[in-house]
């Protein structure tokens, strides 16, 4: 991939992101039901409570990175270019605060749900954003912003 070509297409990212974590969860759902693993531990109190400190947090790490994107007028759409870099706000703690975010969102439904199959899952889930999506991305912005992209994927982790 030449890099306008990149620059016309964006990372090339024909999913949406937030597509893949529903499907994900769902996929859970329906194995639950045909091949159901004993759920009484996710009736715990604490793990409601963990649950729903997850969801604030992953509130957190969403409105603060869509709200960044709204006000640079960025895409969020990954088959368009970018119109900047963030590296300021939320990206300072990460590189990917919305997909940490909606990590974090599928913990916390998870946790108040209860399904072991949503956290089995959980790891496929991982490496199909982190391959599919992510490494584009990087790619991406690599050939997009060179030298300023390489300084701040040296100082700002992928994740967390």
């Amino acid at each position: 991939m030449n890099s306008t070509m990149n620059k016309l297409k964006g990372p090339g990212v024909y999913i949406p992101p937030p597509l893949l974590y529903v499907l994900t969860f769902i996929a859970a759902v329906r194995i639950q039901k045909i091949i159901p693993i004993n759920n009484a531990l996710f009736n715990l109190t604490a793990l409601k409570g963990t649950g729903v400190f997850f969801l604030m947090t992953a509130l957190y790490f969403l409105v603060r990175s869509l709200r960044q994107f709204f006000l640079t007028k960025n895409t969020l759409v990954l088959i368009k270019p970018a119109t900047s870099l963030q590296i300021t706000g939320i990206y300072k703690i990460s590189r990917n605060p919305m997909y940490t975010g909606l990590a974090i969102l599928y913990f916390g439904i998870t946790c108040l749900l209860g399904n072991w199959w949503n956290l089995i899952l959980f790891p496929l889930l991982f490496i199909i954003v982190q391959e599919y999506i992510i490494k584009r991305e990087e790619k991406y912005l690599e050939l997009e912003f060179g030298e300023e992209y390489k300084d701040y994927k040296k100082n700002v982790r992928r994740w967390l």
